[in-house]
């Protein structure tokens, strides 16, 4: 490497890191996701030298590697990082993914665990985010599987945030995006710094080494990037100021839009607003797919009425405005032993914080809950058929002084509506939409970001 190049890479790697510090809104403790590879020890060095050197001593920062047990060293890989972090004097702690592992799909489950770990340790140390060292090679490879697979325009081929909320509980920020792994690579070859290889990252059995292999580094440029981000922001928050102003949400169990709204499908942002809120309805973690999408602009172009069923949701378009409900089959009954919580129907998110088990079914459509829906506003055939699928509850427990008689109880459940397209991860691209739909629902706003600005010319 020319000598002007070796000065280059680690001034990349640490002014990345000083940019990240510099966005912050208050200094805090920033929790490091790291394995042992390239990229993860390049962030952390990067970060623990801006921070000890740079300017930045009102941070801190602490490491945490994820042991997911799926390779026989994968043990000994985070003991070395271990060693590595207390020789640099960084607070370091390892997380194990415990109990069995899926036969297939290892990779989004590995994911899962791992952003679940990293939150628990998070909070553990009370850090204000947790920090990944995805790069710009990571972003190609997304956005052209993402490509694969979606319209031209849809919104995930701005490729990955610069951040995201996991689990409503903290933020992950992206501070190298923007950067190439050959950078980071040439910064820890100056530093004097290896680095580990997993050998999944060359498995063809996954789908990114596919797409990897084929791009061979190629792929668009990070102006092309940013100005994909930039869109999507935009398309976020104009669907959020339509519903806003064009949806009204009942009991979380029926949306109504406006005729005027539901007619526009034709434009991208109003179709989104759309979709997302029957993704809600439908107990959908996903937005409805493009033969959905299709039936239903078919369905309200120039209809006067009547009604369709997709995704587990009815459309009822009326002169008063097109309705969106649960349909009334498929709605199955789990039960609760006290301490327990659970998703049902993947519309709500249920506590049993009373001292008895209880069952959660469809079964709260009595004529006190119909009546009030329709002294809402609802039109009463809508309601009927909308209180069907609602969240009920019943309890019994065998009765101590006699094992044949059985004792009805009143649960006292803890209910949330479970907003399945941004409760586990949001895109900062989407937060102003995300309040929105929290709004419409019922629940509180999202934790805002811990810094400033959504997209930089740095951020992707």
């Amino acid at each position: 490497m020319p000598a002007e190049a070796d000065r280059a890479a680690p001034r990349a790697a640490v002014e990345a890191a000083k940019q990240f510090l510099s966005s912050f809104k208050t200094p805090g403790m920033i929790l490091a996701a790291v394995s042992g590879g390239s990229d993860s020890k390049g962030l952390l060095l990067a970060l623990h030298e801006a921070i000890t050197l740079g300017g930045f001593s009102a941070f801190s920062l602490s490491a945490c590697t994820v042991d997911h047990a799926l390779r026989p060293e994968s043990a000994e890989e985070a003991q070395t990082v271990a060693a590595f972090c207390a020789e640099k004097g960084i607070p370091h702690t390892i997380r194990h993914w415990q109990g069995d592992k899926p036969a297939t799909g290892i990779q989004a489950a590995a994911r899962t665990a791992r952003y679940r770990l990293l939150a628990d340790a998070a909070q553990d140390m009370a850090a204000v985010c947790i920090v990944t060292a995805h790069t710009a090679d990571d972003q190609i490879e997304t956005i052209a599987m993402r490509r694969g697979r979606s319209e031209p325009d849809a919104p995930g081929l701005a490729g990955m945030a610069a951040g995201v909320l996991v689990s409503r509980r903290v933020w992950v920020w992206r501070p190298f995006l923007h950067l190439r792994r050959a950078d980071i690579r040439a910064f820890l070859t100056v530093r004097g710094e290896g680095w580990f290889d997993d050998p999944s990252n060359s498995n063809r059995r996954f789908e990114r080494v596919r797409i990897r292999q084929a791009l061979n580094g190629e792929g668009p440029s990070s102006a092309d990037v940013l100005a994909a981000g930039r869109a999507r922001l935009g398309s976020s928050e104009c669907a959020a100021r339509l519903i806003g102003l064009h949806v009204q949400g009942f009991e979380g169990l029926v949306a109504r839009v406006d005729p005027v709204f539901s007619t526009g499908m034709a434009d991208p942002d109003c179709a989104r607003a759309v979709l997302s809120i029957a993704s809600v309805i439908g107990g959908r973690p996903y937005l409805p797919g493009r033969e959905t999408a299709g039936r239903l602009t078919g369905f309200l172009r120039g209809a006067s009425g009547g009604r369709m069923t997709a995704g587990r949701v009815v459309f009822d378009l009326r002169n008063s405005g097109l309705y969106l409900y649960r349909e009334a089959r498929g709605l199955l009954e789990i039960e609760l032993r006290p301490g327990q919580r659970a998703l049902w129907d993947g519309r709500f998110l249920v506590s049993n914080d009373g001292p008895d088990r209880f069952a959660v079914r469809a079964g709260a459509g009595t004529a006190e809950f119909c009546a009030r829906l329709i002294a809402a506003g609802l039109p009463e055939p809508v309601a009927k058929r909308a209180v069907k699928s609602a969240i009920g509850f019943s309890a019994t427990v065998m009765a101590l002084s006699s094992p044949d008689a059985v004792v009805s109880l009143t649960p006292t459940p803890c209910v949330q509506t479970h907003i399945g397209l941004y409760d586990t991860f949001l895109p900062c691209f989407d937060l102003m939409m995300a309040n929105s739909i929290a709004t419409l629902f019922g629940r509180d706003n999202y934790p805002a970001p811990p810094v400033y600005g959504v997209l930089t010319e740095k951020s992707g």
